[in-house]
């Protein structure tokens, strides 16, 4: 559908206030929100939803938010900061949510940059990292915070309770409500939605500016991809600050009228997931692998006839179980080999898992191994591959059911149109293709050109045969390696981190003579293997340098490495070298963005004397790193690590210019 028709069959629906009214219109008996507190759920339906928002718009205007007012939201996944941003839409604000685990420096940057003049927080913490940097912000006036325990004897002059504020709003009705009525009338499709601030993996973020067009169009479009109805039930609990959550809690939520569940807290996640047991489902592949990490662990810990059956139906199901997933023909046989794994396996893991009902599940935000991908599929999981950007309202390609594969992303999503540039990179344009970057024309100019097509900064192509979009890796990240042969380190790094053991893994070899690793293990992994093998440890850095972790982490890469190097393409990828680095990479020393994006750069300067020692031929290395703990402080760990040779196959094919 054209846009402009698309603009005019939305009518009235410019904007969230105008969904908001239609959901209650259409669905407002229907539960809208859920929410675990104390252990018991709490509900609320669209009519009830819209009363606390309205209440809360009210209230805002009192404090005196203006038309094109920017207002940060900070704080976990909780109904009332979702009400908290479709309030200061209703109010004719501009609502910026915050990652709630960014320290209060990261804080400082986003809140002046965008001159929020009130900052909506969740509870002390946030109220205090606001306090802290308060001096820094020359826009700011007033804070609102919704949980008030430890905030009784705080100065209130500028402090203000989330529920005094809706009551504020309830007793200004009367008086205010013609003027909020006049300011959701006018809000326009291409008024501003939201603005999102990019995790700046190579340098300060930037401020994405989303219109009303962009984030409805793409809901629309994304929902009819998938047939999502207001049945759909889904967990809210990613960072409301990633686009992702904004879009499927907010965007595709208000746009189906379907339920948003936020658990009660991260650590009842899983089983908050299980008891809600969601329709529709996405996360990012950390969340995928962490997952698996804890199904081995406990397959480790079962009885010897728990292991094999596991072992047994695990493998019929790798051969067979996307093939009836995606209805192509099986045998009979298999097809009831499979059910009986269903009874005794799959259907006890699916619940376990708390992806009993998912009928849609979705993984991006970057590269999904392909084994961690089969093996949830191989379960019946419906889970797809998506490829996105803030700067295009998430959604540029989708995995159509039938045709979902591991190593591709999918086809352009509805009214996404692409083409791969003469340097690989891949562009698109559509709807939901962001305004700007606030207060950066040049990076806009640079990102997205005069007709529309933005550049993602990712290198891939489209199968000819059948369209669909093969992402290689981040554009400045693929490069050659000293022979001409291509190098593509996150195609690596995640065929690592498909073993339990490895929970991150950073691999250089960008114009050198081989390729070389820094491997994070994964604590609760390696350490229930160590207590199984009778290990005594009292730290991670004692654990990750112990000789015979270190021998399994070898085995894990030269097992890669075989791997790698059945690929013509990538086979020179190999790792030649590599060490278990002495502590984990930690957003809070900046060598991971706040959504567990590696650092690469950063990484490879903070680390240049290990990276050294990689290539020097070193047989170990001691080193001193300054690290940032919980509480803000700064100190250093000492280590010396040791260096280990990975076994290596060769190579097949020796430049780029042959591969292609």
């Amino acid at each position: 559908m054209p846009l402009a028709q698309s603009t005019d069959a939305a009518g009235e629906l410019r904007s969230f206030p105008a969904l908001l009214k239609r959901n209650v219109s259409r669905f407002g008996s229907r539960p809208a929100y859920r929410e675990k507190e104390y252990g018991i759920w709490q509900s609320w339906t669209w009519a009830e939803a819209a009363e606390e928002i309205e209440a809360l718009a009210l209230g805002l205007m009192t404090l005196g938010v203006e038309r094109g007012d920017f207002v940060a939201v900070i704080g976990r996944n909780r109904p009332a900061l979702y009400w908290s941003m479709l309030a200061v839409q209703s109010a004719g604000g501009v609502p910026v949510p915050l990652y709630q685990d960014a320290v209060a420096e990261e804080m400082a940057y986003v809140l002046d940059h965008c001159g929020a003049k009130l900052v909506i927080a969740g509870d002390q913490e946030q109220v205090d990292k606001v306090i802290e940097i308060r001096d820094r912000l020359p826009e700011f006036e007033q804070m609102v915070y919704l949980d008030p325990k430890g905030l009784r004897k705080y100065d209130h002059s500028t402090l203000h309770a989330y529920d005094a504020l809706q009551e504020a709003g309830r007793a200004a009705r009367d008086r205010l409500m013609p003027e909020l009525d006049a300011r959701r009338d006018a809000l326009g499709y291409d008024d501003t939605c939201v603005m999102l601030y990019t995790s700046g993996t190579t340098g300060k973020p930037k401020g994405v500016v989303l219109s009303n067009r962009n984030i409805i169009e793409t809901s629309k479009a994304s929902c009819a991809f998938d047939h999502l109805t207001e049945k759909e039930e889904i967990l809210a609990y990613l960072p409301m600050a990633w686009v992702g959550d904004f879009i499927f809690s907010i965007g595709q939520a208000c746009w189906a009228g379907f339920c948003t569940n936020c658990p009660e807290s991260p650590d009842t996640m899983m089983t908050d997931l299980r008891e809600i047991a969601p329709s529709y489902y996405f996360a990012p592949p950390r969340v995928f692998e962490t997952q698996l990490t804890q199904i081995m662990i406990r397959m480790e810990d079962a009885s010897p006839l728990k292991r094999r059956l596991f072992h047994h139906y695990m493998e019929i199901a790798r051969r067979v179980g996307p093939r009836i997933l995606d209805g192509e023909p099986v045998s009979a046989l298999d097809r009831v080999r499979y059910r009986l794994g269903e009874v005794l396996v799959y259907g006890p893991l699916r619940n376990a898992l708390g992806f009993s009902n998912v009928r849609v599940g979705y993984t991006a935000g970057e590269a999904i191994g392909p084994e961690i991908f089969d093996f949830y599929r191989a379960l019946g999981i419906n889970l797809k591959q998506l490829y996105g950007q803030t700067e295009a309202s998430v959604f540029i390609t989708q995995q159509p059911d039938g045709e979902v594969r591991s190593d591709t992303v999918g086809v352009p999503s509805p009214g996404v149109e692409l083409r791969i540039g003469e340097s690989g990179e891949v562009y698109y344009r559509s709807p939901g293709t962001f305004v700007e970057y606030y207060k950066n024309a040049e990076s806009t100019a640079d990102t997205k050109d005069a007709e529309g097509w933005v550049a993602t900064g990712d290198a891939g192509f489209i199968e000819e045969e059948t369209g669909h979009l093969r992402i290689i890796d981040r554009a400045k990240d693929v490069g050659k390696m000293a022979s001409g042969a291509l190098f593509a380190p996150k195609y690596v790094e995640n065929k690592l981190k498909f073993y339990p053991n490895i929970l991150e893994a950073v691999v250089f070899g960008a114009g050198r003579e081989t390729c070389c690793a820094f491997i994070n293990i994964d604590l609760a992994a390696v350490g229930n293997w160590a207590e199984r093998n009778n290990i005594a440890y009292a730290s991670y850095q004692e654990l990750a340098g112990h000789a015979r972790v270190l021998d399994m982490i070898q085995s894990h890469v030269e097992e890669v490495n075989a791997s790698i190097a059945e690929d013509e393409m990538l086979s020179a990828c190999q790792v030649h070298r590599f060490l278990v680095l002495h502590k984990e990479l930690d957003a809070d020393d900046g060598e991971l963005t706040r959504t567990r994006k590696v650092r690469r750069k950063i990484i490879g300067e903070k680390f240049d004397d290990l990276v050294g020692a990689l290539y020097d031929g070193s047989d170990s290395i001691y080193t001193e790193t300054e690290v940032t703990y919980e509480d803000g402080r700064k100190g250093k760990i000492r280590a010396t690590l040791e260096i280990r040779d990975a076994r290596v196959w060769p190579v097949r094919t020796p430049t780029l210019e042959a591969a292609e």
